[in-house]
């Protein structure tokens, strides 16, 4: 390894990274615009120059390699008057408009200029204008802020995968722009805001909303698909004003998807804030005492048989505990947190985890995708896929079995045909001879698989290939389910499954139409086919005024993932907590709570009265909510079924990325982005930068 000389002392640092980085192991602090960690070098905005031994000029620590028995000094009166300089330089078309500026109060520019600034310009000319860009519904423009750092450029190229943005002109007249104005079709055209360092580029939807010193930050996780990305919940008084990225390597990285940022607005929006009673086919506004005396009224006396629940995609560990106490206590078996009828099965747990982890991705070697489209299902993972690609130079081997979509990296298109599964198993297949020879292969399952009829049969078939093919071995498991509710690998730890004899998502469906399932419980469960239930009972417990709600006959307001403490279990099986940002409107509790009271009315009380009591009890159930941000290795045995799998195609289950869950749907930003961008699908273009 080097050594180097930095501002008079020796290091020892790794061979191969530059004076930039090497500065930022070591703590020494370096001005940057268009340098990012994880972006490609550009060189463009010379503010990282310093002073290197026997070089005759300042150099660019981005693009500077380091070199063993170099000297480097980042604070010498050279490196000072040249930071200046590009400070000056910088600012000459910048526009004064900070007081109105999005970005006040974190904006580099702004700080940079403070610490390594001259204070004062020799420049007179006027300034540059330059017209705002159309950037679609989630991203406004002021392109006269721009330094054209290029950030904004290599962002969407290289990690969203989308040529969208570059750069038009020559000199002064640079411009950065869509060539052809069009709203950027990307689901993480959100972050182009994060990574723009002045404030050209702002969040459309939070314009002249707040600013950043009067909001209160809370840290938390998103729950509108399964990734689990972890995100800062700003909020001021008892509303949510935005949420940003938190850094999380294993997980998100530093990104989100622009439903996970830009939904919020949904929270404020067909919010159940009070209890509701149907009364001659119309719902009506109640009290809590009446609205839990209508439910146990029904209860009282009714066997378990005929009671049922489905959890839904959004909801914590603790509530569907909370909902299985009370189940198990009326004697039901009828429970289920699979409302999309996957046949995904509560054991082993590495049958439904992502073993590989998201992090594990990035040593794939051969992938192959089965009836998943994780752009739409799980941006995030699919924003892994491609980093992984573009690490591997392009020789990373993407094959996929489904219809085809645009997942911003080359993939081979096997066909749709769920019987070319057992073509693989059985070698007959050329890809199973890439699959054979991989020293990392991965295989995805989606719920585009597993949500069929035959899903159990798929789930067998796929187990087959992972055994046949080397997939699961001492040191690898590259067999993974790759879900889309936040839920649901919570509820499958818990077993929020039917118990014996009991009914899942479609017999609770089939058993309500025939007048033998009496009484539903719908804990935030809005995607099941409501009209199943017109000979049942329906309390729903939930946030939004959505499907449910409009079928419910009782209705008990809850409070959404922003407005309680609690525990969900990401795609791979890591337990994160989701904390309180602000409280819930109105009248609304948290879910647990709901249960805990009707329990108590029914004479059945649950063994809990705090939410610290609640947890203590899950984790002494099932121990393994108790490691927070741990990913174990999930138990390998038989399941699925060895039936025959039926011939029809698979279908992607997500029609429309911004419009799936209460939160979305009740979001006007989301409905703008809906009828902005195609719902259909992208189609394959087997191209990308």
């Amino acid at each position: 390894m080097p050594k180097i000389t930095i501002d008079g002392k020796e290091h020892e640092v790794p061979a191969g990274i530059t004076i930039i980085q090497a500065a930022d192991m070591l703590g020494v602090e370096i001005p940057r615009f268009c340098y990012h960690e994880r972006l490609s070098v550009a060189g463009n905005c010379r503010m990282c120059l310093v002073e290197v031994e026997k070089m005759p000029k300042p150099v660019a620590s981005c693009a500077q390699p380091v070199g063993d028995g170099m000297v480097i000094k980042t604070n010498s009166p050279v490196v000072k008057k040249a930071r200046e300089g590009v400070m000056e330089l910088l600012l000459i078309n910048h526009p004064l408009d900070c007081p109105i500026c999005d970005q006040g109060g974190e904006c580099d520019l702004q700080d940079e200029a403070v610490a390594y600034g001259r204070g004062s310009s020799r420049f007179d000319e006027m300034k540059r204008a330059v017209g705002n860009k159309y950037m679609g519904p989630l991203i406004k423009t002021a392109m006269t802020r721009c330094i054209h750092c290029t950030r904004c450029v290599r962002f969407i190229g290289e990690i969203a995968g989308v040529e969208a943005l570059g750069g038009i002109g020559r000199g002064e007249h640079t411009e950065i722009g869509t060539y052809v104005e069009a709203a950027i079709a990307s689901e993480l055209s959100g972050n182009l805001v994060d990574v723009c360092p002045v404030g050209a580029l702002t969040s459309k939807p939070y314009a002249f909303k707040a600013r950043p010193w009067e909001l209160r930050k809370t840290e938390s996780v998103d729950v509108l698909d399964a990734v689990g990305s972890n995100i800062r919940i700003d909020a001021r008084g008892n509303e949510v004003m935005r949420v940003l990225p938190r850094l999380h390597e294993d997980v998100n990285e530093e990104w989100i998807n622009d439903k996970t940022r830009h939904a919020v607005d949904g929270l404020r929006r067909q919010r159940l804030d009070r209890p509701y009673v149907r009364e001659h086919g119309k719902l009506r506004a109640a009290s809590w005492d009446e609205a839990l005396k209508a439910v146990t009224t029904r209860l009282k006396g009714k066997a378990g048989a005929k009671i049922a629940a489905i959890a839904g995609d959004l909801c914590d560990a603790e509530a569907m505990f909370a909902l299985k106490g009370l189940m198990t206590a009326l004697g039901s078996p009828n429970f289920d947190c699979r409302q999309d009828g996957s046949k995904v099965p509560a054991g082993p747990r590495g049958a439904y985890l992502f073993n590989t982890s998201i992090a594990g991705i990035e040593k794939a070697d051969v992938v192959l995708l089965v009836g998943s489209n994780p752009r739409h299902e799980a941006t995030m993972i699919n924003a892994r896929l491609r980093k992984r690609w573009v690490q591997s130079h392009g020789k990373l081997n993407v094959a996929a079995i489904g219809p085809k979509v645009d997942l911003t990296y080359p993939v081979e298109w096997l066909g749709d045909s769920p019987s070319l599964l057992a073509e693989i198993a059985a070698g007959r297949h050329p890809f199973a001879a890439a699959l054979k020879g991989a020293s990392a292969p991965v295989m995805v399952v989606g719920a585009g698989a597993l949500t069929r009829a035959d899903g159990a049969a798929i789930l067998g078939a796929a187990r087959s290939v992972a055994e046949a093919c080397n997939l699961v071995r001492g040191d690898w498991n590259g067999f993974n389910v790759l879900h889309r509710a936040a839920s649901r690998v919570g509820g499958l730890d818990m077993g929020f499954v039917p118990g014996p004899q009991g009914r899942d998502t479609a017999g609770i469906l089939d058993g309500a139409g025939k007048g033998e399932i009496e009484i539903v419980f719908l804990l935030g469960a809005d995607e099941v086919d409501m009209t199943g239930f017109s000979h049942a009972f329906v309390v729903y417990v939930g946030h939004h005024g959505d499907a449910g709600a409009h079928r419910a006959d009782v209705v008990l307001p809850g409070a959404a993932y922003t407005e309680k403490d609690g525990l969900y279990v990401n795609t791979e099986g890591r337990v994160q907590m989701a904390r309180r940002a602000v409280f819930p409107p109105g009248e609304a509790k948290e879910d647990w709570t709901i249960f805990r009271a009707l329990s108590e009315r029914l004479g059945k009380t649950l063994p809990y009265d705090t939410h610290g009591e609640l947890r203590r009890a899950l984790v002494a159930a099932h121990p393994v909510f108790g490691r927070l941000d741990h990913v174990a290795p999930g138990a390998w045995g038989p399941f699925g079924a060895a039936s025959a799998v039926e011939a029809k195609a698979f279908a992607y289950p997500i029609s429309d990325f911004y419009m799936t869950d209460p939160v979305s749907r009740a979001s006007r930003t989301m409905a703008e982005c809906s009828k902005v961008f195609s719902q259909a699908p992208a189609k394959a273009t087997g191209t990308h930068g």
